[in-house]
């Protein structure tokens, strides 16, 4: 695990938010130690509910390669990657998802999250993905504050 890439993740998060774009959430895919794409949520800036940070990077790296097969990369996200975007991560073949916040973090804040910890989708689909969770939560939870504190507080 490497703190430079969350620190980017989080970085982007407060982009995103301090654009209006969406919710306090970003991602980055690294591969061979290097970051290929940063994004945030853009629910809000889209209209759409599937602009969620990891499917926004997913998408991105994807066009950048040339292929669906994300094989050898690693995916950091500030949140608990919800079930579609954990279902994404799945199919794109990433090989890791490390994560600071849970689901219950956000939760807390009003966000309708399915209460389906990637853990278990992991147990139930007896999934080989390595799953890192708490990567870098104190900065991960500032991030959250942040946002719920913020003009641009906006829940869906």
């Amino acid at each position: 695990m490497n703190k430079r890439f969350m620190q980017r993740a989080i970085d982007e998060a407060y982009k995103g938010v301090n654009a209006g774009d969406g919710g306090p959430f970003g991602a980055v895919i690294v591969k061979d130690g290097e970051v290929l794409v940063s994004c945030h949520n853009t629910v809000l800036k889209d209209n759409d509910a599937t602009h969620h940070a990891e499917i926004n990077a997913i998408t991105a790296v994807s066009a950048l390669m040339g292929t669906f097969d994300l094989s050898g990369c690693e995916i950091y996200s500030t949140t608990e990657s919800c079930p579609m975007c954990f279902s994404a991560i799945h199919w794109a073949r990433i090989d890791r998802l490390i994560y600071g916040t849970s689901i219950p973090d956000v939760q807390k804040l009003g966000f309708n999250e399915l209460m389906l910890p990637v853990a278990k989708i992991k147990e139930m689909a007896k999934l080989n993905m390595e799953i890192k969770s708490g990567f870098m939560l104190e900065e991960c939870l500032e991030l959250l504050e942040y946002w719920n504190n913020g003009e641009n507080k906006k829940i869906y």
